[in-house]
C-alpha cells in the first residue's frame, strides 16, 4: 500500500511549513507561556488565509470539502512547532460533530464561519470525577419555551484562542445529550494550571444557559465516539509532526555536541538511540496515514485503525521525548531548548479526550476481543 500523500497535499504542506517558518518555530508557543496571548489570534488568522480552516467543512457551508488526508499535512507541521490554538478542536472534533449531526440551520449559522476562520469551537465534555464516558452528567438540560436551559460545570475545558462556541455534553430526560453554547453565555471562567504552560485549559459554569440540542437526545456518547475518530486522527498528525522535530534536533545537536574529541553521534549508544527514535517516528506516520486514510474512506476497520494508532503514537512520543533529553544531558531539562516542551505536549496529549488504556479498550472490543467468552463445561479435578 502506498502510504505516500499526494502532490497536492505535499506542495500545501511546504507552503505551511513556511509560514511555521516565518513564525520563527516555537516562538508562538514560548510567547503564550509569557502571556502574549495575541500571538494565537494571529497564527490562527495566518491560516485561515490559508484557506486551513475551510478544508473539513463542506462546499455547501463556504467550506473545501476535503477530507482528513488533507488534514494530515496541516496538523504534521503545526505538531512540529507546538502551535498554540484550536485547530484540532474546531477542525478536527467540532466540525465533523456539526456535519454529522446538526441541523441545516445549525451548520449555516456555524460552519461557514468556520471556513472563514472567523469562529472557533471548543468541546466542554469532563466532570470532575468523571471519566470519558460517564454514566450520566451533573450538568442538566431542562427544558424551555425556547429550548433547553444548561446548569452545570465542566472542567478540562481548552479555551485557548477564545473560542466562541462550545460543545458541552448534559443530562436530559432521554439520556445523555450534545448542545451548542454560546461563549457569552457562560456564567463563569476559571483557568487552570496545566503541565504544558502553551495550552489553555480551564472550569466552565453554566447557570441557566441557553444550549441548542445537537443530534437526538440521549445520543451524546455515540456522537462523541464519531466525533473521536476524526479527532484522535488528527492528533496523531500533529504528535508525528512533534517527533519528526525531536528526531532531527536530536540528530543534529548529537553532530556537534563533542566529548573525548569526536561528536557524540560517533558513540553507539547515541546512533542506537537515535536510529530507534526513527524507527519509531516511521511506524507511527504510517499508523498515523492509515488512520486518516480509515476515516476519510469510512473503511470497515477504522475503530481498530485510528484507535491503536493513538495507543501505539502517544507513547512513542512521550518515548521519543525522553530518549531525546537523554542524548542532550542536562541541558535537555533547560528552559533554552525545546526538549522539555515537548515532553510537556507530549504528557498533555497522553490524556487528552481519552487515555492509552481507552483508546486499547476501543480497539480491542472493535477486534471483538471483549467479547462474553462462551460458557464452558467444568474441568474436572483429579
Amino acid at each position: 500500500m502506498d502510504f505516500a500523500l499526494s502532490e497536492e497535499q505535499e506542495l500545501f504542506r511546504t507552503a505551511i511549513r513556511k509560514y511555521m517558518n516565518n513564525l520563527n518555530g516555537t516562538e508562538a508557543a514560548r510567547a503564550v507561556i509569557d502571556g502574549k496571548l495575541d500571538v494565537v489570534k494571529s497564527a490562527a488568522s495566518g491560516l485561515a488565509e490559508m484557506g486551513v480552516t475551510a478544508i473539513p467543512v463542506s462546499e455547501e457551508s463556504d467550506g473545501l470539502g476535503l477530507g482528513a488526508l488533507d488534514l494530515v499535512p496541516v496538523f504534521e507541521e503545526t505538531g512540529r512547532v507546538l502551535l498554540p490554538g484550536s485547530q484540532l478542536e474546531t477542525l478536527a472534533l467540532a466540525v465533523p460533530l456539526l456535519e454529522s449531526f446538526g441541523t441545516p440551520a445549525q451548520k449555516a449559522a456555524r460552519l461557514p464561519n468556520v471556513a472563514s476562520g472567523a469562529s472557533t469551537i471548543s468541546v466542554a465534555w469532563y466532570e470532575k470525577g468523571t471519566s470519558l464516558f460517564p454514566n450520566s452528567f451533573c450538568c442538566v438540560a431542562a427544558k424551555t419555551e425556547n429550548g433547553y436551559a444548561l446548569t452545570g460545570t465542566k472542567t478540562l475545558v481548552p479555551v485557548i484562542g477564545d473560542p466562541d462556541v462550545f460543545i458541552t455534553g448534559a443530562q436530559t430526560a432521554e439520556g445523555k445529550s450534545l448542545f451548542l453554547v454560546k461563549a457569552s453565555d457562560l456564567s463563569s471562567v476559571r483557568t487552570l494550571s496545566v503541565v504544558d504552560e502553551t495550552q489553555q485549559l480551564a472550569e466552565v459554569t453554566f447557570d441557566a444557559a441557553p444550549g441548542e440540542l445537537l443530534g437526538e437526545p440521549g445520543n451524546a456518547a455515540d456522537m462523541l465516539k464519531h466525533g473521536l475518530l476524526h479527532f484522535n486522527a488528527a492528533l496523531c498528525s500533529s504528535m508525528v509532526g512533534g517527533m519528526d522535530e525531536l528526531v532531527k534536533m536530536t540528530a543534529e545537536y548529537a553532530k556537534i555536541r563533542v566529548q573525548f574529541n569526536q561528536p557524540i553521534g560517533r558513540f553507539q549508544a547515541i546512533k542506537h538511540g537515535i536510529v530507534n527514535m526513527k524507527l519509531d517516528l516511521e511506524t507511527a506516520r504510517s499508523l498515523s496515514y492509515y488512520a486518516a486514510w480509515a476515516v476519510e474512506t469510512d473503511a470497515v476497520d477504522k475503530v481498530a485503525a485510528v484507535h491503536s494508532a493513538r495507543s501505539f503514537i502517544s507513547k512513542a512520543y512521550i518515548k521519543a521525548a525522553g530518549d531525546s533529553i537523554q542524548i542532550h544531558g542536562g541541558i535537555g531539562f533547560t528552559e533554552e531548548l525545546d526538549v522539555q516542551l515537548f515532553l510537556k505536549r507530549a504528557r498533555y496529549y497522553e490524556n487528552y479526550f481519552g487515555s492509552v488504556r481507552d483508546s486499547r479498550k476501543a480497539t480491542a472490543h472493535s477486534l471483538g476481543w471483549h467479547s462474553v467468552p462462551a460458557k464452558r463445561d467444568a474441568v474436572p479435578v483429579s
